[in-house]
Parts: structure tokens; C-alpha cells; sequence
């Protein structure tokens, strides 16, 4: 029924958003959208509220789920540009409530990570778009997700149907800009237990805490003078329950500016959403642990550490024993380690398990440094038992990187980000395995956010350089080829090798585009070099993500016949991490290179578990001895023993060997008498400009 109040305002009061009379909605106004976006909510939930969608809007995955499902949307959108993984994370926990809901899941992908749809699709994704892309495309995206989500429904009538029966209970209010009329859900109604009559058209914001009454206030002067979809967050009483939930109040403009409405969503925080337990481990996943951390980092005066702890080359104990032995050996981890963290962080810390191999632990800041730091070594230490899986006895080896909350980590994200530089620093290292980011520290990780920033400035205003180093004949004694070697002359932080180089690209969704830089780079470099240097063969490397680039062997030959540079003296290396994901597919594309002319290296070589089945499989030319193998023949007599075996067996199979990291004459003597053909290291060069190089060749002539 509908009653007049002391001052105009008016309350409606019925099931959802119309009994008496729909709320007078805007022109256009069609079903409302979730959409979740880590860096460019604004402007996306913009774009769809211009086009008549009601956007209901978030920055982070935790919750999103029943956020989803509480918005009664047939379309979601995941913004997953810059912020791959986290998109990945979100698409998977969203993809059950879209498949039940009959709705569509549209992905927004950076161009470099088309060529990981297959992962998208995988994880619960109906549709893509990939940036750049102008507004009109993303509003037509939205339409195609609709049409979709219709036919799986069965059609506008059993939309329709659907529509009526999600407005009841729906927690909504609508008012005219002039404060006359004042419209409010049945539900809202009976959740607020409002009196028969409300005193002037904003009355609902004095029925709000003071500090969320000044929130509510500051953004609705922002929606008046921006125009832009807007949200605040507060507490919401239950007067039925008694209890209080916290909420996040969406804020919308119509088109003709005279009306906002407005949706209020329970955010349930402290509700254990579906897929909060990772199916394999019974650990939390992803999202559970997101969900600590931020509840631990919005908490004022109090802090965490959280630890990310990887076993290292896990996915090379899949290829050698079995997908099934390593979900033997993830399950046997987190038996052991669960109990550990307990035991020493107390019954609050987190345990969860994010994606292969690796695994986030969360402990409350009134723990201490100390003990936080003997729980990692004591971990470590678990992991690096031999373990026995299905009549196999593993050896595992782990990096641990230890991160402690600040007042500059907003979220979890940014926490993640710091704890992840950590980790890959660990891994690259040969230092103690467990990575502390200390107060020193912090200026390094906010040093990588900068770069991650600059690295497409960086590209594009010839900042990164080639250098070679000298591959020499231990018979001769003679250079014979180079290595292609990135350098990153920054501005501020002087010259990066390629090792920092490479992990900013990873992170920041360049890798492809770096990757082509260098080759390209490197094939013009060394194109043009001067007669003394004529005769030398050049490396260059290739990435994973260039193994998974459809037609990239068609591409880099027609890249290098470009460039001058003739095929025959161009060596190609992967690594043995490169060829993980996809054996059959990298062979495919090493055969196609070296049938173009190239030849073919496998880098790195020793360094992991399944060595073996890359040189039975591969297409080869050259084996290249890791440089910690390499290193360690000058040690004991089984360290020899090893070498040695490497080179015969690839010797036996028709395959140059090249040492990396000789840095001494007794290395190389020792590798000389085991038959190594090739060395390269400081013991000849450092990697060189052309100009150093031209100079040592013609010394040695």
C-alpha cells in the first residue's frame, strides 16, 4: 500500500521491486550484470550502465560466487586483463552458479593471453573478448552473452518467469532527484522494520551508523556529480534476527538524471562459498585464502604473514611417474605440513593449495617472526624426505618465501604480488631456500611493481639490448658461436639481466612481446656483424609460451630470412621447463625448425626429472649441461660420474655437448676428459658487446 508522508516522500511496499507499480526504472534499463574486474571496474561498469544494464560491480574474487548468484545476473563478466591467473582463479569459482543459472561467463583477455583460451574454457568460460576493444564491442559482447543465457533458459518467458521470482525479497529503494518520492522494497521494508511513515527521501541513510552515514553521503555526491555507477560499503541491522551482515549498497543514475536507485547486496563474508576447499588436498583454495588475508589486513592494528611454498619442478615428477603419483604426493604434503602449521601457528592459521604445486599459508602476526620462520624451515625440511608414491621413492625439493603484512597492502592481491617476487627470487637463487622480504626488502618488491610498469616503455624506447657470449671448441680452443643475451638498460635502476628481465614479463602479461623483441633483436644484431665475426653460429632462446603460439614456427623463420641473418648458423634453445606443458607440441615445432634449416638445443639440461623423455622425443642437435652440473664435476667422484654419463648418453645418441658456467680451468680439463665438446662461461667471457666480441675473436685469429 501506498502512504503519504509528512514531507511527499512516498514507501511502497509489496514483494521486490513492484507490487502497487513498478519502480520507475530508466529508460532501457535491462537485466542486471555481474561484473568483476581487478583494475578497470569503473569505466566497464560505465560503458554497461550507459547501455542500460544494472551493473553490479567488484574488485576482488572473494565471495564472488554468491555475490552472483544474489544479483539475479544471466550475464557475468571477468575482467582478467593484467591480472591472468586471478581472472583464471575467479572464472573457476564462478563457473558452477553460471552453469546452474543457465547464465554466460564472458572472459576480457590481454592480446598476449589468446593463447591461453583453451585454459579459460576449461575453466567454466562461454565466451571471450580480447582488448583492445572499443566500447561498442564490449556492449555487443554483453548482448551476445544475454541472447545465450536466453536459449539456455528456454526463452524470454522463462526469463521473465525467473526475473519475478528474483525480485522477491529483493533489498531496493528508489528516489527522485527533488527528494518528492521516495520508493522502497516490501523487503527492505520489513529488514529495516520501517515505521508507516519515513521523514524526507534520503531518510535512509539516518537510519546508518555515523561513519557509514558520511560513506553513504560521499557517494552519493559522487554519483550526482560524476554520473558514474558507484557503491559503499556498511552494516546492515537485521531487525527480524537481530543480528548485523555487512553489505555493499550499489548507487545508479538513470539516464535522464533525475532518479537513483539503488540495490542493496549481503556480502556474506564470513559464508564459506562453494569451492572454498581444494578437491584434491581438502586444503582451502585460492579464494579461502584471499578471503583470510583480507579479513586479516582489514582488521585495524593487526597483521599476518602469509608464506607461499612451492615444490620445486613438480611438473616434470608428472611427466616422469604419472599424473596420479603426483596427486599422491600433493595429498601426502598436505597431510604432513597441515598438523605442522597448527601445531606452530595455532589453530587460525591458514593452510590452502592455489594451483599445482604450490600452497599459501597464513599465520596471525601475534605469532612472531621467530616462530613463523622456524614453521618454514620445518617445512623445508618435511618436503625434502624421500617420499613413497605407487612404488616410487621421490625425492622433492621446495623454495618458501616469507611476506609480512604493512599498512601499504590494501588486499590480498597486492599482498600475493610482494610474497610471489619473494618466491621467484627464491627459486632463481642458490641461496637457503626459504626467501624472507624484509624492510629492506620492501623497496625491491615496490622496484618490480615499478618495472612491471616500465617494461612496455621499455620495448618500445630501445632499452633492452642484445649481448653474446662465446660458446668456445674445448679441442681447439677456438670461438665457434655466441649466445643471445637480454639486457635491460633502465633509466633508473641501471642494467637488469635477463633473469629479472624475463620474471617482470611473466608478471605483467609481456612475455610474448618480450620474447619476440629479443629474437627479432638479436637476428638484426647479429646480421649486420662485421667479417671477423662472419663465420660464428648464434643461440637464440624460445619461450613456452612461443612453443604454445600457433603457427610461431612459420613466423620466426619468416622472421629471421627478414632479418638477414641465414638460418644455417642459427641455433635455437629451449629449456626443459619450456617443454612441459605439451611434448608432442614442441617437438612438432622443433622438427619445423630444424627442417627450415635451424638447429636445436635443449638448455639447461639436468636440472630435472624427466630428462630423459625430452631426448628420446625431440628432434636434436645440441645438449646443453646445466651450469650447476657443470660446476659440480670438479666435486666429488659421483658428481663425476653423473657428467659423464650425460655425455655419453648423448654422445651415443648423436648430440654436440655444450657446458654453461665454466668458470675455472680444473672444470674445464675435467669436462675436456670426459669428451664435452663446447664450453661457455666466465672462464672465456662474460656476455659481450660486438664490439668486445669482434675484439677477443680477432685476438684469438
Amino acid at each position: 500500500m501506498n502512504e503519504q508522508a509528512r514531507d511527499g516522500a512516498i514507501i511502497v511496499r509489496g514483494n521486490g521491486l513492484a507490487i502497487d507499480g513498478p519502480l520507475k526504472h530508466d529508460a532501457g534499463s535491462q537485466a542486471p550484470l555481474f561484473l568483476l574486474s581487478f583494475r578497470h571496474r569503473d569505466e566497464l561498469a560505465t560503458a554497461a550502465t550507459s547501455a542500460g544494464w544494472q551493473a553490479i560491480a567488484a574488485r576482488r574474487s572473494e565471495n564472488a560466487e554468491q555475490r552472483f548468484i544474489s544479483s539475479g545476473a544471466m550475464v557475468a563478466v571477468v575482467d582478467a586483463r593484467g591480472s591472468f591467473d586471478d581472472g583464471l582463479a575467479a572464472v573457476r569459482s564462478l563457473a558452477d552458479a553460471v552453469e546452474v543459472n543457465a547464465a554466460a561467463l564472458i572472459v576480457l583477455v590481454s592480446r598476449n593471453d589468446v593463447s591461453h583460451l583453451g585454459a579459460i574454457y576449461e575453466a567454466g568460460a562461454t565466451h571471450y573478448l580480447a582488448s583492445p576493444f572499443k566500447e561498442s564491442e564490449f556492449i555487443q559482447s554483453l548482448r551476445f552473452g544475454e541472447r545465450y543465457a536466453v536459449r539456455l533458459a528456454g526463452g524470454w518467458h522463462a526469463v521473465e518467469q525467473r526475473r519475478e521470482v528474483d525480485q522477491e525479497g529483493a533489498l531496493a529503494w528508489q528516489v527522485d532527484i527533488d527528494g518528492k518520492v521516495a520508493v522502497i522494497s516490501e523487503a527492505l521494508t520489513k529488514r529495516l522494520s520501517l515505521p508507516k511513515r519515513i521523514m524526507g527521501a534520503f531518510a535512509l541513510l539516518d537510519l546508518l551508523e555515523t561513519s557509514d552515514r558520511t560513506a553513504g553521503r560521499a557517494a552519493i555526491k559522487r554519483l550526482l556529480l560524476e554520473k558514474k555507477p558507484t557503491a559503499f560499503a556498511h552494516s546492515l541491522q537485521n531487525s527480524g534476527e537481530g543480528d548485523v551482515e555487512r553489505v555493499a549498497h550499489h548507487l545508479r543514475i538513470s539516464a535522464d538524471g533525475k532518479s537513483i536507485f539503488g540495490t542493496i547486496e549481503i556480502l556474506g563474508v564470513d559464508a564459506e562459498p562453494r569451492g572454498a576447499r581444494d578437491p584434491l588436498t581438502g586444503l582451502g583454495d585460492a579464494v579461502a585464502a584471499r578471503r583470510w588475508i583480507d579479513t586479516r589486513l582489514e582488521r585495524k592494528g593487526a597483521s599476518c604473514y602469509v608464506m607461499l611454498f612451492s615444490i620445486t619442478r613438480f611438473e616434470m615428477i608428472n611427466t616422469a611417474f604419472g599424473r596420479e603419483t603426483g596427486d599422491e604426493l600433493l595429498q601426502t604434503i598436505a597431510r604432513l605440513i597441515s598438523p605442522l602449521v597448527s601445531e606452530i601457528g595455532g589453530r587460525r592459521a591458514l593452510v590452502a593449495r592455489t594451483a599445482g604445486a604450490e600452497f599459501i599459508i597464513g599465520i596471525d602476526g601475534n605469532i612472531g617472526e621467530e616462530r613463523t620462520l622456524i614453521l618454514a624451515e620445518r617445512i623445508a625440511e618435511l618436503v625434502q624426505r624421500p617420499l613413497l608414491s605407487r612404488s616410487h621413492l621421490v625425492s622433492l625439493s621446495s623454495r618458501i618465501s616469507v611476506v609480512e603484512s604493512n599498512s601499504d597492502d590494501v588486499d590480498a592481491s597486492h599482498l600475493l604480488r610482494r610474497a610471489s617476487a619473494a618466491l621467484a627470487d627464491a627459486k632463481t637463487s642458490d641461496q637457503a631456500r626459504v626467501r624472507i622480504i624484509d624492510s629492506a626488502d620492501q623497496s625491491a618488491s615496490v622496484r618490480n611493481e615499478s618495472l612491471m610498469a616500465d617494461l612496455r616503455n621499455a620495448l618500445d624506447n630501445d632499452e633492452i639490448e642484445i649481448l653474446f657470449q662465446p660458446q668456445v671448441s674445448i679441442p681447439s680452443g677456438k670461438i665457434i658461436g655466441v649466445e643471445a643475451l637480454a639486457r635491460w638498460h633502465h633509466p633508473v635502476h641501471g642494467e637488469l639481466g635477463a633473469v629479472t628481465l624475463f620474471a617482470v614479463a611473466e608478471q605483467s602479461d609481456y612475455l610474448l612481446a618480450l620474447s619476440q623483441h629479443i629474437q627479432q633483436l638479436a637476428a638484426k644484431r647479429a646480421a649486420v656483424w662485421p667479417k671477423t665475426l662472419a663465420g660464428l653460429r648464434m643461440a637464440v632462446n624460445i619461450t613456452s609460451t612461443d612453443i604454445s603460439r600457433p603457427g610461431f614456427a612459420e613466423s620466426f623463420l619468416a622472421m629471421v630470412d627478414e632479418s638477414g641473418f641465414p638460418r644455417s648458423r642459427l641455433t635455437v634453445e629451449v629449456t626443459e621447463s619450456g617443454l612441459i606443458e605439451d611434448l608432442n607440441a614442441a617437438a612438432t615445432l622443433l622438427a619445423a625448425l630444424r627442417a627450415g634449416g635451424c638447429r636445436v638445443a635443449i638448455d639447461d639440461f639436468g636440472t630435472g626429472y624427466s630428462s630423459l623423455a625430452y631426448l628420446k622425443a625431440l628432434p636434436l642437435d645440441y645438449l646443453k649441461i646445466d651450469k650447476k652440473l657443470a660446476q659440480d664435476i670438479a666435486g666429488s667422484t659421483r658428481d663425476r660420474i653423473v657428467v659423464r654419463g650425460v655425455i655419453d648418453m648423448a654422445r651415443s645418441l648423436g648430440l654436440a655437448v655444450i657446458a654453461e658456467g665454466v668458470e675455472t680451468e680444473e672444470q674445464l680439463s675435467l669436462l675436456a676428459r670426459e669428451g664435452c665438446n663446447y664450453f661457455q662461461g666466465f672462464l672465456c667471457a662474460e656476455p659481450l658487446d660486438v664490439a668486445a666480441l669482434e675484439a677477443i675473436v680477432s685476438a684469438q685469429t
